[in-house]
């Protein structure tokens, strides 16, 4: 969340930038200059920070996991590349070998590539697994800027009003069923907040800031009753007491403590077997969720999970 937090004022002040500078350009009679960053990259594991997370604070970056073993890859990345191209500075596509950059592979869970995701302002925004028509990628990069403009507050850089060609880009209405999700979040609605957020759900499986939403609500339901002096003493007299460790993670996280939280569930992993193994590395997982699958703390924590259980 903080890694959020300073993308969105980064790109905040090179928003101010560019439009200083556009408005000197008009004033001068200048035509507008394109986006200050190319459209398409190739990634390393040694680039990711700066060329990833970093520019997703100015623009949303579209990265496509693929490999030269793929037919898929093949397939898919063309159409990538030629869309990036056309949505004119609206995303930047992030091309990463898997094969040349297996800890990022990794590090991302991958099963199979080609394997699309994104990053806004910070956050990991998962996309699509395998081929898409050229038609459902559209849909799901125009709902990706969206998103990125109204939550996140990223918008693509000069020039990036329209595609290639002149033609707008088509305007994808904020869904009325998210909104009113997000509503009875802010509000503290949390019981209201969770069945919307499901609803959309069930509309829309792969919906991930419905994802991101029911994980934040879900976990302020949970806590909102504790005892947080019992809940810790609990955990402390028993460390084999799942339930107890689960809900001592959850006060931790709430609290702030955030490697407090995924240590202790991830020392739950390691001394645990069987179903009660899989409560704590479910609930792990779901952490990682609310602060964000690209915080350095979830990234140090998934490969000490991998540790426990491999």
């Amino acid at each position: 969340m903080k890694a959020a937090g300073e993308a969105a004022q980064k790109a905040e002040q090179a928003r101010a930038e560019r439009a200083r500078q556009a408005a000197a350009a008009e004033e001068a009679g200048i035509a507008p200059a394109g986006p200050a960053y190319p459209l398409v990259i190739d990634v390393t594991e040694d680039t990711f920070e700066a060329e990833v997370v970093q520019l997703s604070g100015e623009v949303p970056v579209v990265i496509d996991f693929r490999s030269g073993r793929s037919a898929l890859s093949a397939q898919l990345s063309p159409l990538l590349e030629s869309l990036a191209e056309e949505y004119a500075g609206r995303i930047v596509l992030a091309r990463i070998d898997v094969d040349a950059s297996p800890v990022i592979a990794q590090q991302f869970g991958l099963q199979a590539v080609p394997t699309v995701m994104a990053v806004v302002a910070g956050q990991l925004v998962p996309l699509f697994q395998g081929a898409e028509s050229e038609s459902n990628i559209r849909q799901v990069l125009d709902q990706l800027i969206m998103v990125a403009e109204q939550r996140f507050g990223v918008v693509g850089g000069a020039g990036a009003g329209a595609p290639a060609g002149g033609e707008q880009l088509p305007q994808v209405p904020e869904d009325p069923a998210l909104a009113a999700a997000h509503d009875a979040l802010d509000r503290g609605d949390l019981g209201g907040a969770i069945q919307a957020y499901q609803n959309v759900l069930l509309d829309q499986p792969g919906n991930t800031e419905a994802k991101l939403g029911l994980a934040q609500a879900q976990l302020l339901r949970r806590v909102e009753a504790f005892d947080p002096q019992a809940v810790r003493a609990a955990a402390a007299a028993d460390p084999k007491d799942v339930a107890a460790q689960l809900d001592a993670a959850d006060l931790d996280l709430v609290g702030g403590h955030v490697e407090d939280a995924f240590g202790r569930l991830v020392s739950t992993v390691g001394r645990t077997f069987g179903d009660d193994r899989d409560k704590a590395r479910l609930r792990l997982l779901e952490l990682f969720e609310v602060i964000g699958t690209d915080d350095s703390r979830v990234t140090a924590a998934r490969g000490a999970l991998a540790r426990v259980l491999f």
